[in-house]
């Protein structure tokens, strides 16, 4: 599929034609989704931070689901230690950059999808322009520099957080309205004192690919509550509501994450007392 002048891979049809209805039937049959969800998720712009660990399989299951835009934002290129968790890529790919790579994977599995590939750092100077018009952006970037950037952004911009993490065996998903008065923001979470890049990486920790995969379509499953909202009864977001996986036992708890009245970012936006 060629490239636009703008570099997005365009897509070939954008109706539920027969054959779109044959591929989403076991979505359209769910009355937790139904027609009209299918018709939303089809119509939706998604926005991914990463497409790495977390972010290649929750590509996968947002393409497989019908997403129809799809933005891939990420500066790395691919590695041979990233193939046992990213499946998305293959020897093939060593050497190329990340983004431009997953967007193949996209165009190949379903050309009907609009998508764009952004071969750049999201950070505090950039992340506004790159969040804008998404309907939600789901970040499992590695470090809360790049997180804080880009929930601070979400809020500003008035657009719904799906936030996906991992260390070792524990995940942590969740989806957050840092822009509606007095829900939280991801900064009400982890506070002011990680603006910085100096959190643990898996290639110090390590990681189990399998996990990784588990969070990454949790984290999609996420993501596709937020754009189910108010036509589907799958459409609850449970904002602000931390669901930590742990990978070991395994179990899954659920925490409220509440705002936080002096949050820089969205603090202002509690309602009154």
């Amino acid at each position: 599929m060629a490239l636009s002048p703008f570099g997005v891979r365009a897509p070939t049809s954008t109706t539920m034609t027969p054959e779109r209805l044959d591929r989403f039937a076991r979505h359209i049959v769910l009355p937790e989704v139904g027609g009209a969800g299918q018709a939303r998720i089809m119509g939706s712009h998604v926005v991914l931070v990463g497409v790495g660990g977390i972010g290649a399989p929750a590509l996968q299951y947002l393409a497989g689901a019908g997403v129809g835009r799809l933005t891939l934002i990420d500066d790395d290129v691919i590695e041979p230690s990233n193939l046992q968790r990213q499946t998305i890529f293959t020897l093939a790919d060593v050497g190329r950059p990340k983004a431009d790579a997953a967007a193949d994977w996209v165009a190949r599995f379903d050309p009907a999808l609009a998508v764009t590939a952004q071969r750049t750092r999201i950070a505090r100077y950039n992340a506004a322009g790159l969040v804008a018009g998404a309907d939600v952006v789901l970040d499992g970037s590695d470090n809360f520099a790049t997180r804080l950037a880009v929930s601070d952004a979400c809020v500003a911009a008035g657009v719904p957080l799906t936030s996906a993490a991992l260390g070792r065996f524990q995940g942590q998903v969740a989806n957050f309205a840092g822009h509606r008065p007095g829900h939280a923001c991801y900064r009400c979470f982890v506070g002011d004192a990680f603006d910085a890049e100096d959190c643990d990486t898996c290639a110090a920790q390590g990681v189990l690919g399998a996990m990784v995969g588990m969070v990454g379509t949790f984290g999609a499953m996420a993501a596709l509550r937020v754009l189910l909202e108010g036509v589907a009864s799958l459409g609850d977001p449970q904002w602000g509501e931390l669901h930590v996986l742990d990978g070991l036992k395994p179990s899954l708890r659920t925490m409220r994450i509440a705002q936080d009245p002096g949050c820089a970012t969205c603090g202002h936006a509690a309602p009154a007392a």
